[in-house]
């Protein structure tokens, strides 16, 4: 995998996701960026992607994920 790649979005870890073929939407952002975890991990378990590329990746989607979990706890107070 290319080390000057860069992430700063969402958007960014999804194209990545997408080079191996895997395409996530489930219909609810959150479940979205859970499943792209897990899919995220699995890609780096079986050495397709460095060690860098993961740490990167994982960063934005537990960023993103804390976004959304504010998201829902202000939805309902």
């Amino acid at each position: 995998m290319d080390n000057k790649q860069s992430f700063r979005t969402l958007y960014d870890v999804q194209q990545l996701l997408k080079k191996f073929g895997t395409y996530v939407h489930l219909g609810k952002r959150i479940w979205d960026i859970e499943l792209m975890s897990i899919e995220l991990k699995n890609i780096y378990n079986n050495e397709m992607i460095d060690k860098q590329t993961f740490i990167k990746a994982q960063m934005i989607l537990k960023s993103e994920h804390r976004k959304e979990e504010k998201k829902e706890e202000e939805r309902s107070k």
